[in-house]
């Protein structure tokens, strides 16, 4: 993980499309500034990781009903 320090104002770029700056520190939150692409989704963090398992979860529930649709399938061919 790369840590930079940064105070309100002051920005860093990720490649030629991003742009993040510190708006103002208080306390202990930062709040920030995104500058990105419209086509870029953001999500926060616990957003994102819910989203990931969501995702996992139906692609092995849409797996096991494949090969459940395919088991029958090799039956009904076979009858």
């Amino acid at each position: 993980m790369l840590i930079l320090t940064r105070r309100p104002g002051e920005s860093i770029h990720l490649g030629d499309n991003i742009k993040i700056t510190v708006l103002s520190v208080k306390g202990k939150q930062i709040k920030i500034g995104l500058d990105v692409p419209e086509d870029l989704p953001v999500y926060r963090d616990e957003l994102y990781r819910k989203v990931q398992e969501q995702n996992r979860l139906a692609a092995k529930s849409s797996d096991q009903d494949l090969l459940a649709v395919t088991q029958l399938w090799q039956k009904s061919k076979n009858s």
